[in-house]
């Protein structure tokens, strides 16, 4: 009796949690917005400026924003209200504080880069503090010669080591060179040894890399601070981070750490000692394996030397700026890949994980961060969104938008953080300004007036991936040693690395077979992970199956742990080549011994229980079938659908994206049984049931014809939900369409021009439209017979199919179509809004809007600002760069052509 009342009790607690899940899928909640980055030029900003621009955010849909000030785009004009103001200014904090007070009142949440453009750092950064790099020197001496002078090249260098090559620096071994002791009297230099023969010295220097704040705002120029000194931090925060947060008055949600592009920083002061410490070895005789021509034989200590680096990066940067935000009780937000070698395991300082990268089945920054997020039991993971989007600036579409995002989701993005929304005067006009390589999200967009609309299909999106918790069978271990074996001076990129060792099948192949998945690394495995019956469970969910990549090097302590998860009933997979060594320089013999003992007992002994995939294009997908049921089986293939799922409480959520450019017609057989399918529509909210194609005891089919990059949720509740529309079981009379391409009045409303279009064309077609950017309203009265109002026929408007365009390569993301609807589009029938259009398919239902009769039509229309400035001079800077300097350089602008616009159609009114 308990048994079944507690059975009772969880069922009846599921099925509450799926009518919260429905109501708040419907209505999301503000923190399900997208939020944008909100450049700041100058910054020549002004609280009206402001207060407009905010409102308009309101209006459009977005929840919030991320203050970046970055370069000036104009030069000082008081009387048109144009001022650049000093960064950190007494009146630059005022426009801060402004900003925080009317964020609060209108309900958006506000973040803010911690600093002027990106990395870290600024005119309060002094050489001393500034991002460091070791240099190398070759210098030729002959054999008369006796003493060196060791100068540094560049001031505030200071020489590291010195060592003596016979012949020349050819080889690196330590055996073939003489570490030399420096005499330091007042003018440093070298003492040799008499010689038969000509020799070199290679020198090492502590270096800066003397590297720049890139786009930085006015007053905000200056070096890169050092990201492995906790002291250039301290300074950082103490000048820009208090005076950000005080003029925020507790409004900022989060402060945000752009990207990590401290080039060539591999060196600070403290390095040496730092890796006595931990190593347990000197550095110093060894610093020429560090060298790019270096052999194999010092893999071992560029290992160590990577790996120093990402722990110095971690207690030097992300530890102490993680402990200054708990204290002032804002968020942190970070990008935490590039260079510093950052590694997944740094995520753990971080409330907010954050990535950048469309491309869903490819290794990503944005993989990088979810999967971080995912066994950190981080609940949001963010995306840096629409980076680049096709370029140039203003002309990527609305479908450009959506496509892109849904990339981002499929990889477990629940925040997108639009990239971007440009400041811009409305003194200056239209287009305004703009970022040099972005998308623009503001009103600026003829086709602004349908951003609710996709913004409230972004929010839907993003509110039901972060129900539950993710389900990935797959742990697939990043090669980081071999990656930090990979490095040398100069290139110590650790997200690079691993990527290039994960190789380009092994993501897409398990995609494809039908397996999601998550990257993880030896923190999460040795230090997380759960070992449970089959699964390596951390956070709230595990894996079932961990698979390693063509992986060389893997500690004895990860492999330990994984033998323990294949006994408990785990799936072990390597491919490509078995391990065989430990990282690492120290105790190197005796630990890879019991990496090959390890090795041997799980692939190959009498009990081996780990599987070995040679080919992993011919033979992954059919070798995991065979070990555990996918999550998602496609026949007869994938065809470019992805997906990614949520198990919540009250429902297992799927969200499925075509991610190609052409229909897609396919079987696809869900891992759920005893639940009705549902079609959740992230467009309108509407819920309905969906068609069963079959089912056995491991799994629900359904049939899937999705439209060139069309997205949909399904989602397989504990109970049906209340309201759902039925599947029709009703014979439909045969009815022709009706054929409207004909006969539309067209109104340009920037202009007032009106011109009947008796057959649909582009708008670039009549010189006098053909810079157009705006939009124009299609006008049109229409006959409806009574048969098409039958009470078992539905209606839809039609307005045409899409065309492939064959990919290219290209700067960014973009949707490969030619599309019928150029490029968004509003109806109206009646007078009454049906909707709006602006991504396939192009087809919106109008049952029971139409009445027998005359009927009126009317289509709001937008095109692109990009073809008004293809009929304007492009800016001149000249006069700018010569105030600032060169700060950016605008894309992909020269010798543009206005793109098709308007209706294309065909359009007809179809019965179904």
């Amino acid at each position: 009796m308990r048994a079944s009342l507690l059975v009772l009790a969880g069922l009846t607690a599921a099925i509450v949690n799926a009518a919260s899940l429905v109501e708040g899928f419907r209505k999301p909640p503000e923190e399900a917005k997208v939020m944008v980055r909100w450049w700041w030029f100058g910054p020549a900003v002004t609280k009206a400026g402001l207060e407009r621009e905010m409102k308009l955010m309101k209006e459009g849909g977005f929840g919030g924003f991320e203050v970046q000030p970055v370069y000036p785009l104009t030069l000082d004009d008081p009387a048109r209200g144009l001022v650049n103001l000093r960064y950190l200014s007494p009146e630059f904090l005022d426009m801060v504080r402004f900003t925080a007070e009317t964020s609060r009142k209108l309900g958006l949440r506000m973040d803010m880069t911690l600093g002027s453009g990106w990395p870290f750092g600024g005119p309060h950064i002094p050489i001393e503090l500034a991002a460091g790099r070791l240099r190398a020197d070759r210098r030729a001496v002959d054999a008369s010669t006796t003493s060196v002078p060791v100068a540094g090249q560049y001031p505030a260098e200071r020489l590291v080591a010195a060592f003596l090559a016979p012949g020349g620096v050819t080889e690196l071994s330590p055996e073939r060179l003489t570490l030399l002791p420096v005499v330091d009297d007042g003018r440093p230099r070298l003492l040799l040894p008499p010689s038969t023969g000509p020799r070199s010295v290679l020198l090492f220097f502590a270096s800066h890399t003397r590297q720049e704040v890139k786009r930085a705002a006015f007053g905000a120029e200056g070096l890169v601070h050092d990201h492995y000194n906790r002291a250039a931090l301290a300074v950082h925060l103490k000048e820009v981070g208090e005076k950000l947060l005080q003029a925020g008055g507790g409004t900022i949600r989060a402060v945000f750490c752009d990207s990590l592009e401290v080039f060539g920083s591999d060196w600070t002061p403290a390095l040496p000692g730092y890796f006595q410490s931990r190593r347990g070895y000197d550095l110093t005789p060894h610093l020429p394996h560090l060298l790019k021509e270096a052999g194999p034989e010092g893999a071992a200590v560029r290992h160590d030397f990577g790996q120093t680096l990402t722990e110095m990066f971690e207690e030097e940067f992300m530890a102490p700026l993680a402990e200054w935000c708990r204290r002032h009780k804002v968020l942190l937000r970070v990008q935490a890949y590039g260079i510093p070698p950052a590694s997944m395991a740094s995520y753990r300082f971080v409330d907010l994980p954050e990535g950048e990268g469309a491309y869903w089945n490819a290794f990503t920054a944005t993989r990088w961060a979810s999967s971080a997020a995912h066994w950190l039991g981080r609940p949001v993971t963010h995306s840096e969104t629409w980076t680049w989007i096709h370029s140039p600036v203003f002309r990527a579409t609305p479908l450009d938008f959506k496509a892109e995002a849904d990339a981002h989701f499929l990889q477990g993005i629940t925040q997108l953080i639009g990239h971007g929304w440009p400041y811009s005067p409305e003194v200056v006009g239209k287009p305004g300004w703009r970022f040099y390589a972005a998308g623009v999200m503001n009103d600026h967009n003829p086709w602004w007036h349908i951003m609710p609309d996709l913004n409230a299909y972004l929010a839907r999106i993003s509110y039901m991936l972060r129900q539950g918790e993710p389900v990935a069978d797959v742990a697939l271990y990043a090669p980081v040693h071999d990656a930090w074996a990979s490095f040398h001076l100069g290139r110590v990129e650790l997200f690079r690395a691993v990527g290039e060792r994960m190789g380009r099948s092994i993501i897409p192949r398990l995609l494809e077979a039908g397996y999601n998945f998550d990257l993880v690394d030896d923190h999460m495995i040795t230090s997380l992970a759960r070992v449970e019956k089959g699964r390596l469970a951390v956070a709230r969910h595990g894996y079932s199956i961990v698979l390693l990549p063509g992986v060389e090097r893997i500690p004895a302590a990860t492999l330990r742990r994984l033998r323990d998860f294949v006994r408990a009933g785990g799936i072990l997979v390597a491919t490509r080549r078995l391990p065989s060594t430990a990282p690492g320089f120290v105790n190197r013999e005796a630990e890879t011994k019991e990496v090959a003992a390890l090795v041997q007992e799980l692939f190959h002994g009498p009990k081996a229980a780990a599987r070995f995939v040679a080919d992993e294009d011919g033979e992954l997908g059919q070798a995991l079938h065979k070990l555990r049921r996918p999550d998602v089986l496609f026949t007869p293939s994938s065809q470019g659908v992805g997906f990614i799922h949520r198990s919540a409480p009250g429902a297992e959520i799927y969200f499925l994206a075509n991610t190609s450019n052409r229909r897609v017609q396919l079987k696809a057989e869900f891992r759920v049984t005893g639940r009705r399918p549902e079609w959740w529509d992230p467009f309108t909210g509407e819920v309905r049931e969906a068609p069963v194609a079959g089912r056995t005891h491991t799994g629900t089919a359904i049939e899937l014809d999705l439209a060139p990059y069309e997205s949909r949720l399904l989602v397989f509740p504990v109970a049906p939900t209340p309201g759902a529309q039925p599947i029709s079981r009703r014979s439909t009379p045969v009815l022709l369409p009706m054929d409207l391409s004909h006969g539309w009045e067209v109104t340009f409303e920037q202009t007032g021009r009106t011109a009947t279009m008796n057959e649909l064309r582009s708008w670039t077609e009549d010189p006098a439209t053909r810079y157009y950017s705006g939009r124009a309203r299609y006008r049109k009265t229409v006959k409806v017979p009574p048969e098409f109002l039958m009470k078992n026929v539905r209606l839809k408007l039609d307005f045409g199919e899409t065309r492939p365009l064959e990919p290219r390569p290209a700067r960014g993301f973009r949707a490969w179509l030619e599309a019928p609807v150029r490029e968004a589009a509003e109806i109206f029938v009646n007078g009454k809004r049906a909707g709006s259009l602006w991504c396939p398919p192009y087809e919106l239902d109008v049952t029971g809007l139409l009445r027998t009769g005359e009927n009126r039509l009317e289509v709001v229309v937008s095109n692109l600002m990009i073809n008004r400035m293809a009929g304007e001079p492009l800016p001149d800077y000249k006069d700018l760069i010569a105030r600032y300097g060169d700060r950016f350089q605008p894309q992909d602008l020269e010798n543009l052509e206005p793109v098709p616009a308007g209706l294309l159609g065909p359009i007809r009114l179809v019965p179904y």
